[in-house]
């Protein structure tokens, strides 16, 4: 996965002036939506859209008020100078947001060989990190909105280790395994199941059973 801390911001330097770019949920989402997806996004930057450039800076900088002062100082310079000076930080920025999408795909890709992986809309992925965050992991909003989408895969994997410790399982079960995920193996789609019945069948197996006897 992609390593947190600073290699999770991007600082991006023109005329005298920085502004640190994080790719936030919050800013996934609302960059996601700006031109009906992330390929017409990228193809904006690749023609260097003046307002497609501002909206990406504008939605990820870390401060508003440094954001600004350096889209200000796009007027003073040549707009050769500008696209030299952004281009490139603005798309190792864009790679940060799609990071752990691609590698979750990639890890679904290869775990089912023969059956290819369903392709998720991004709004729906974005939409089941916030409901991870504020739910399984106990984030407040803002703190889900604020982190990036790497650094809340990361958190995840962790409560899912965590959770796997707690009832006797192996660390390294899952997908990957020689056997699979086991019913009682908290995978991401394990985790939509549970949130979607309101409880964890696995702790309390023999009960599940009477309630749906009674059924």
């Amino acid at each position: 996965m992609t390593p947190l801390a600073r290699n999770e911001e991007v600082t991006l330097h023109h005329g005298g002036w920085a502004v640190v770019l994080r790719p936030s949920l919050r800013a996934a989402m609302t960059l996601e939506r700006l031109h009906d997806g992330w390929p017409g996004l990228l193809l904006g930057l690749g023609q260097f859209r003046l307002q497609t450039v501002q909206a990406i800076i504008r939605a990820s900088a870390v401060d508003r008020n440094a954001a600004e002062a350096l889209l200000a100082s796009f007027a003073a310079a040549p707009i050769a100078a500008v696209k030299e000076a952004v281009t490139a930080p603005l798309g190792a920025l864009l790679t940060l947001f799609l990071a752990p999408m691609t590698e979750t795909a990639e890890t679904a890709e290869t775990a089912e060989t023969t059956t290819p992986a369903a392709t998720k809309p991004w709004a729906d992925a974005y939409a089941e990190l916030y409901r991870f965050g504020t739910g399984w992991l106990g984030w407040s909003p803002a703190e889900t909105w604020a982190a990036t989408p790497t650094e809340i895969a990361q958190a995840l994997d962790g409560k899912l280790a965590h959770l796997i410790a707690l009832n006797g399982g192996e660390g390294n079960a899952g997908p990957s395994g020689p056997a699979g995920p086991g019913p009682d193996t908290y995978t991401p789609a394990r985790l939509r199941e549970i949130e979607e019945l309101g409880f964890d069948p696995a702790f309390d197996r023999e009960g599940l059973r009477r309630l749906k006897a009674m059924t």
